[in-house]
């Protein structure tokens, strides 16, 4: 594979400045599990470079130890990290080999973080914390100079780093998958699961030129999200009287949209226990929809989730290998997988080069697969 594009240097010429970019390059994985080498192993093959030689093991304290077997001096180290179960194993990997490549006088340091996790504890809850600004310093702090990942929960946790962010998108190829392995997608209907992902689902409705729908009711109650200003009640006691807050009530769920006869593709951002898709689905097949298909870029599919989903309405759940899934597979034949190492690899390229990232991700990707497409 030729790499940026350029060919190589004729035999005992001088190296262009492309080779040298090379030669600057290295590609580790910070985990050595053989699911979670599975991306990584991709995303080296579409670079046409060989990942760097590391040992990533569990001492017997449970201490995590991460030994590097080849100099890193000077050159640009890109950290190639996926989640498994154990999450605060797999982010201790990262922050210590990244600690470890700034110790050895690497030039800098990316980590390649397809599914960032604790993303989804971005806000207060009551008198909980917004875990996912700590868990921000920490790789900071770690020696992170840059960080690649896929689909964040909210986009505004890019401003919890004080380094550069790239929040790619898996929407293309997501969009991909209906156009090709769904042939009458122009029947289909996006459904957003809460008012919350309307947003997501608007936005590949608008490029598949299909309707809406959304799931209304599963909103958050006061309980949960700990805004109680103004009070609940009124007090006493010589304070000024505050006004009075009506609660929040949480409504029936009930579907806004219609999806009768319609083939409803519910989407996400990510897909955890499943228990909210499997009622979406419910509702949507009472309300005469079919067939039903979950869509999602990460699959955590945590606990009992596979087992739910083989036993749902929903007839298939396709999701990206942002996340190693290969255990839930063989629990439940619905799952799909898309392959999103191309955008991984070509970000990596990109930013090793110097080239722009954002020309990357706004044209050329969707130019590619809806010109065509969409007008026929």
């Amino acid at each position: 594979m030729v790499f940026c594009g350029l060919a190589t240097p004729p035999e005992g010429g001088a190296k262009t400045n492309v080779d040298k970019l090379k030669d600057r390059l290295v590609l580790f994985s910070a985990n050595s599990s053989p699911s979670c080498m599975e991306l990584a192993n991709r995303i080296a093959e579409r670079l046409g470079v060989e990942l760097g030689k590391t040992e990533v093991y569990q001492d017997s304290n449970g201490e995590t130890r991460i030994q590097i077997q080849e100099s890193v001096r000077g050159k640009d180290v890109y950290i190639i990290q996926t989640i498994s179960p154990d999450v605060n194993r797999c982010l201790m990997e990262l922050c210590v080999m990244a600690y470890g490549c700034v110790t050895a006088c690497a030039r800098s340091v990316c980590g390649v973080l397809p599914y960032l996790p604790y993303s989804k504890q971005c806000k207060m809850r009551k008198r909980g914390s917004i875990v996912c600004k700590l868990i921000a310093s920490l790789m900071c702090r770690a020696g992170l100079t840059h960080l690649i990942t896929v689909d964040l929960h909210q986009k505004e946790i890019q401003g919890f780093f004080n380094i550069p962010v790239d929040n790619l998108r898996a929407s293309p190829f997501l969009l991909q998958y209906i156009q090709e392995e769904i042939p009458d997608y122009h029947n289909a209907v996006i459904v957003a699961k809460s008012p919350s992902s309307a947003k997501r689902a608007q936005s590949l409705a608008e490029r598949l030129r299909v309707s809406i729908a959304v799931i209304h009711g599963d909103a958050e109650t006061d309980l949960l999200d700990g805004r109680h200003s103004p009070p609940t009640v009124r007090t006493t006691g010589g304070l000024p009287e505050l006004p009075f807050c009506i609660p929040k009530e949480k409504h029936p769920i009930t579907v806004v949209g219609d999806v009768a006869g319609r083939i409803a593709i519910i989407v996400d951002d990510i897909i955890d226990d499943a228990v909210g898709f499997v009622a979406a689905a419910e509702m949507l097949r009472e309300r005469g929809a079919g067939p039903i298909i979950a869509m999602a870029t990460h699959a955590i599919l945590s606990a009992d989730a596979p087992r739910i989903l083989q036993e749902s309405a929903i007839s298939q759940v396709v999701v990206t290998n942002t996340i190693p899934h290969s255990s839930q597979k063989l629990q439940c034949c619905k799952i799909k997988t898309v392959d999103v190492s191309l955008i991984l690899s070509e970000a990596v390229r990109r930013i090793h080069c110097g080239e722009s990232m954002s020309y990357y991700t706004h044209t050329h990707t969707y130019a590619r697969l809806f010109s065509a497409k969409i007008k026929n």
